[in-house]
């Protein structure tokens, strides 16, 4: 169902990813297309595709310079609206991601996961979760795997199609998907 529906929701917005991705391949003058190897259902690795929405680092300035201060204004822009998702949709017509599901992290965390943090790869990782939308970046890491934890144990057909609809209002809102700072996570340290 995912693969079907993401390959209707290819078509549909066709349109604007091409039109972003020119729009933003003059804007970046270098590939649009952020591409991040991520893990997915049981920590298996997988290329994840967004939007690029920060200045690249050069080996000049790495840590001259914070992911917050990267982030450009046509980047802000494509955040506060979740653009720089759309890519996503072929990670999941691919199976490496389904519509809902916890939010695929960085591969460094998997050695720093708790048993309990590593069920999150039971599923599928998602474009949007119930963490999402539940404060996203606007709440705490323990927080955040509390939640997808809670998600995991309750998934549902009718949980899935919940969070899809509050994902669609909070993105028309400008809230809790995106905040309207823009807050980039901290990285997790297997503490905070």
């Amino acid at each position: 169902m995912d693969s079907v529906l993401a390959l209707v929701f290819i078509l549909i917005f066709l349109p604007i990813i091409v039109g972003l991705y020119i729009l933003l391949l003059f804007h970046f003058k270098s590939n649009p297309i952020f591409i991040q190897k991520r893990p997915g259902y049981k920590g298996t690795i997988f290329h994840v595709y967004k939007f690029k929405t920060m200045k690249d680092v050069s080996k000049h300035n790495v840590g001259d310079i914070s992911d917050d201060q990267r982030v450009t204004i046509a980047g802000n822009f494509l955040r506060k609206l979740s653009l720089d998702e759309l890519p996503q949709l072929f990670n999941v017509l691919k199976g490496e991601m389904s519509f809902v599901g916890p939010r695929p992290l960085l591969v460094d965390y998997l050695k720093i996961y708790t048993a309990e943090e590593m069920k999150r790869h039971d599923v599928r990782p998602g474009i949007t979760g119930w963490a999402q939308v539940n404060g996203r970046n606007s709440i705490s890491w323990k927080e955040k795997f509390n939640l997808d934890l809670w998600y995991i144990n309750n998934i549902s057909f009718f949980l899935d199609f919940k969070i899809l609809l509050l994902t669609v209002l909070k993105v028309f809102k400008r809230e809790g998907v995106n905040s309207t700072e823009n807050k980039i996570m901290p990285h997790y340290n297997g503490k905070n």
